[in-house]
């Protein structure tokens, strides 16, 4: 990643967590109660105790100008959104790419277990932003942890492309290569014929006769951990 632009507003303790230990310039940090975020700060991020001693203690009103709203944990703060620098990005894991995602918790959700479970970085194709705050939210700050972006299209996409969808091959039998696209549908209307006309290949997720789905996020880490447990395998 190079370059920075457009800040980013951090919601609560986690989310302040997780950028600044993946190196994001959080500027403001700002807490209700120095004692109470330092004392949650050791028992769940020891690493960080500095910073949250070092945080500004701002009043409901203050936290507000920052944060947008109040939040639990009365921590939240400001970092500026990171630029992709792709060539820099080794295709060492598979890149996660959303076809038109619609719900943006679960747009969210999809970031946060992509960075646990190590993918190169989650794109998307559509109108939403990436980067929009309810994302964030869902992320839990996770953004900082890997690349987060959106492509004019799927012809942006190097690589092979690993489309998922019900009428695909098992992937049980299948492999998922380290520098694969895998491609997921929007919970409503699945993979757009743009999408299915760039994969390479179309995979289907293992599923008991009845059900009908699975949610996008679930569908994400399935399909990663698959990917992780054949590469350990390997």
């Amino acid at each position: 990643m190079a370059g920075y632009a457009v800040d980013v507003v951090l919601e609560g303790f986690h989310a302040v967590k997780h950028a600044l230990r993946f190196g994001a310039v959080v500027d403001p940090l700002v807490v209700l109660d120095r004692d109470a975020a330092v004392a949650f700060a050791r028992s769940h991020a020891p690493d960080l105790v500095g910073a949250f001693e070092r945080a500004a203690v701002v009043d409901a009103a203050g936290f507000a100008r920052v944060a947008g709203r109040a939040h639990p944990t009365g921590v939240a703060g400001v970092a500026a959104r990171p630029r992709v620098d792709w060539a820099a990005v080794p295709p060492s894991s598979p890149l996660v790419l959303l076809d038109n995602p619609r719900n943006l918790g679960n747009f969210g959700a999809v970031v946060r277990v992509a960075a646990g479970l190590g993918a190169r970085g989650v794109v998307s194709v559509g109108d939403v932003d990436p980067w929009h705050p309810t994302v964030v939210r869902g992320s839990a700050g996770l953004h900082f942890a890997l690349p987060v972006a959106r492509l004019a299209g799927p012809e942006d996409v190097p690589g092979e492309v690993v489309a998922f969808d019900a009428d695909g091959e098992d992937l049980r039998t299948a492999r998922i290569p380290d520098d694969a696209v895998l491609a997921f549908g929007s919970e409503r209307h699945g993979l757009s014929d743009a999408v299915r006309a760039r994969a390479d290949r179309v995979v289907s997720l293992p599923m008991r006769p009845r059900v009908s789905s699975y949610n996008l996020t679930t569908s994400v880490a399935m399909a990663l951990y698959h990917w992780e447990l054949f590469r350990r395998a390997s």
